[in-house]
């Protein structure tokens, strides 16, 4: 294959561009990059209305045409869907694989970095084991693209990362967004893991109190910063306040796990306080403040949902509060917390919170377009629409419907996955395409 480079700016690192597009004045690393026409489709592209009959256009992993009278260029591969069901791949907003390995111990646990209650400077990209089986169960389930994040056990967790969750041969090709949001924890984790060091925090307000300071701290950070670079003068950078500066200017989302109602109404003050962009994590009690979330258009990504009341804070689990914060004119979106819930059984949350109250069509988009939309990502993933990547999923019947399979699945235009109905004597049985056979030679 050919390659050749990119201009970056001086200092900065070459960029194959088989991996990488230009956006503006800004590089975005890509996966593996192929052309396809999907053509006979149900197509629901979610953020407009379902199409029959209809195409889906990649060409070199970008999303080019979406119609019912696509014209298929010359050359481009050409699979007829047969009119199933063809969607976005699913959009995990709050996942753990990579990070919290299955199967691996606590060798393969890299979560929480439980030694610092401020852990801003930490990035769950450099823990990410790409070999994760669980990558591999996100494409059976169609999910395409998700944001790792640290763990719950510290007050500030450190910075996400959305990913895809195949494609590349490192995870740097795979990354969508190296930095979107910074982890934060209000509620029991972090006050059990410090006060049973006998240290801060060990309560609720000990918890609020180290985030405030942390902002405070960072405010006066920036304010020496700039100060400095208007005389010219050099200033020692610390890399925990330069990222929660970067929340502070809204470049960065505050990720926020909540699960009480009363740890909900302590996000939202500090949030009010210094005016960062707040997205409600887990949010089990949401139910029972949704006019106040409303008010505020914070969004809430929610769940796991298969799971039991396993602490105290979780006593009010229940599905159908998700269809309650939906109602109240809550943007919602569900989560696996993968492990806690494999993260193929996405989908299935959302058949369930439906068969408790959900609105089918607010279900499919908190599997795409609103997670996207919370964490500044709709201008890659989420729908299918030109300009977005070529992550696109081919269903068997409505996702919705649990008999329903995702059947073909293309990351960047590239299919990674498929469902051979007459495999293992017509029982059927899913491939992915592994990494080795993507990058022979």
């Amino acid at each position: 294959m050919t390659r050749r480079l990119i201009l970056l700016p001086v200092g900065a690192r070459p960029v194959p561009e088989y991996w990488a597009r230009r956006v503006g004045e800004r590089i975005e690393r890509m996966t593996t990059r192929n052309s396809i026409a999907i053509t006979n489709g149900y197509v629901v592209p979610v953020a407009s209305a379902p199409l029959e009959n209809a195409t889906v256009l990649v060409e070199d992993g970008v999303i080019t045409a979406v119609g019912q009278d696509v014209v298929v260029p010359d050359g481009v591969r050409t699979l007829d869907a047969g009119g199933r069901w063809v969607l976005p791949g699913f959009v995990e907003s709050h996942g753990h694989m990579g990070v919290m390995e299955e199967a691996e111990g606590w060798a393969g646990n890299d979560t929480n970095e439980m030694t610092d209650p401020n852990g801003a400077a930490l990035r769950a990209l450099d823990a990410i084991n790409i070999e994760d089986e669980g990558f591999r169960d996100a494409l059976v389930g169609g999910v395409t693209s998700a944001v790792i994040k640290p763990g719950s056990g510290n007050p500030i967790g450190g910075q996400t990362v959305a990913i895809k969750t195949w494609g590349g041969r490192t995870v740097d090709e795979q990354v969508i967004r190296e930095a979107v949001s910074v982890k934060s924890a209000l509620g029991e984790n972090p006050k059990r893991v410090y006060g049973d060091q006998k240290k801060l925090p060990s309560t609720r307000l000990g918890v609020a109190n180290v985030i405030r300071k942390a902002f405070v701290d960072a405010q006066n950070y920036v304010a020496k910063r700039d100060a400095a670079q208007a005389k010219g003068e050099p200033f020692e950078r610390d890399l925990a306040k330069e990222t929660l500066g970067r929340v502070l200017a809204g470049e960065l989302y505050w990720d926020q796990h909540t699960h009480r109602a009363d740890d909900i109404a302590t996000a939202l003050r500090l949030a009010d306080e210094f005016g960062y962009k707040l997205v409600i994590n887990h949010g089990t009690d949401g139910a029972a403040v949704a006019d106040v979330l409303a008010e505020h258009d914070v969004p809430v990504i929610f769940g796991p949902l298969f799971t039991s009341r396993s602490k105290i804070e979780l006593r009010n689990r229940n599905i159908a509060s998700l269809g309650a914060l939906a109602r109240a004119g809550v943007r919602v979106a569900i989560t696996t917390d993968h492990p806690v819930v494999p993260i193929n059984f996405l989908v299935h949350q959302a058949s369930l919170a439906v068969k408790e109250g959900l609105d089918p069509e607010v279900a499919i988009q908190a599997l795409t377009t609103n997670p996207a939309a919370f964490l500044g990502l709709d201008d890659r993933i989420g729908s299918l629409r030109p300009g977005l990547d070529g992550d696109v999923v081919i269903w068997s019947g409505d996702p919705l419907d649990v008999t329903s399979r995702a059947e073909n699945v293309f990351v960047t235009g590239t299919e990674v996955y498929t469902w051979d109905r007459a495999a293992a004597g017509g029982r059927g049985a899913g491939r992915v395409v592994e990494r080795g056979e993507r990058f022979a030679d």
